[in-house]
């Protein structure tokens, strides 16, 4: 399945000061498949090397961390001699091993002409707890679970996705097209953008396959509660990561401490929820208190939401009947609009920003998305059909901002 990313991987390689590269995200979202794939096509060889699935691979870098030394080594552990003309070398799962990452430093520093890509799940939680990262010297990109156009490629709408990418805001966007389109998306907010998960799909057809599979990765992701956080941490973990679900059913999505336990605090959660951000499982929307750039010095820490980084699986452990997807207008209304704002955040972070913001006045007015796109930029997501649009024209009566866009199952219009 095509994904987008490699156009930045091979940006990556052509780049003058290429150093190492880091890619960060969520188990199970293509990293492996990915960076194999980008050696396949661009390079004359592929050396790959997982430290998750042998521990001895990572008792060479505790040696030395000479980077001629450990070329020489790894081309013993590998078999056959690592030729460096035109080669990709894959560090896997180097999170397993704090040396290898340290080592990062030592091939930049000592042999700039390799090409050395590492990967890891759970890099953003290991990140902290070593002091020789290789602070300025790696690359870093992050891969997300599969986005609506990488969905309706894999689809074999090549056409649609291109329309997508390519269609000029002021142009109206057929009925037709529309029509085709809503379908899709329905079907994407139940299937999520889960390499695995959208294989099955276009395999099989079957959405209890497709849950099935959702349900085999939530498991995998709980187990890592458990493997890399102490035992009291790991059950507030969890505690965060099965209330969120209900915080995104609520009409207020604001994420409420009280709602995991009735005597919960911050200073006792806080940590759990920055787990799972590191880990990539969710992403956190921050409220800000007036609309100026840099919109994170406006932030208000304190006050935020928390979304799912795949639709998909917010689904599944809401149980959504898969029934859904067929009914006209169900899957939008079903659970406050909780799939329509989750998607509309998933996509603005795939689309390259780094973090999310919202703004709530002090009455009941509230825009679901800030953005810095060419200015600030009022992003409200509607499940239904309505017309209604308080909240913006309240925004737009304090900041008269250049764009109000309003995101919904409705038809393109501009006004």
């Amino acid at each position: 399945m095509k994904r987008l990313l490699i156009d930045k991987l091979l940006h990556w390689k052509q780049y003058e000061d290429r150093k190492p590269l880091i890619l960060q995200g969520a188990r199970q979202v293509g990293k492996t498949w990915i960076l194999k794939e980008f050696g396949k096509k661009y390079y004359s060889n592929c050396f790959y090397f997982n430290f998750e699935e042998n521990s001895d691979l990572g008792e060479l870098f505790s040696r030395s961390l000479k980077a001629d030394f450990l070329i020489e080594q790894l081309s013993f552990f590998n078999g056959s001699s690592i030729t460096e003309k035109n080669s990709l070398i894959i560090f896997d799962e180097i999170q397993a091993a704090p040396k290898a990452l340290t080592s990062l430093k030592y091939f930049y520093e000592a042999r700039p002409d390799l090409n050395i890509a590492a990967a890891g799940s759970l890099l953003g939680v290991s990140f902290g707890k070593t002091d020789s990262f290789p602070v300025g010297k790696v690359n870093f990109l992050n891969l997300y679970s599969m986005s609506f156009s990488e969905f309706l490629i894999a689809e074999n709408k090549n056409v649609l996705a291109d329309y997508l990418d390519q269609n000029n805001p002021e142009k109206i966007i057929d009925s037709s097209v529309h029509n085709q389109l809503i379908d899709l998306y329905k079907k994407y907010l139940y299937i999520g953008g889960m390499p695995a998960v959208v294989k099955s799909w276009i395999q099989n057809k079957d959405p209890e396959k497709v849950r099935f599979l959702q349900t085999e990765i939530i498991k995998s992701y709980e187990n890592d509660f458990s493997k890399y956080t102490s035992s009291s941490d790991a059950i507030k973990t969890s505690e965060v990561w099965k209330t969120i679900p209900v915080e995104l059913s609520k009409e207020n999505k604001k994420f409420q401490y009280k709602d995991i336990t009735p005597r919960a605090r911050s200073s006792s959660y806080r940590s759990a929820i920055e787990w799972l951000s590191k880990a990539g499982l969710i992403h956190l929307a921050y409220n800000i208190k007036t609309p100026k750039l840099p919109l994170s010095g406006y932030s208000d820490y304190s006050k935020f939401k928390i979304y799912f980084h795949d639709t998909g699986l917010l689904g599944c452990l809401l149980n959504l009947d898969s029934k859904l997807i067929i009914e006209k207008d169900a899957l939008f209304n079903e659970y406050n609009g909780a799939f329509t704002e989750n998607f509309a955040a998933c996509e603005i972070i795939k689309s390259g920003r780094d973090d999310l913001h919202y703004w709530a006045s002090k009455s009941d007015a509230e825009i679901d998305f800030i953005i810095n796109s060419n200015g600030i930029i009022p992003v409200e997501v509607k499940s239904g059909y309505s017309r209604h649009k308080k909240s913006l024209t309240a925004y737009n009566e304090r900041y008269n901002p250049s764009y109000l866009i309003r995101l919904s199952p409705r038809e393109y219009t501009k006004s």
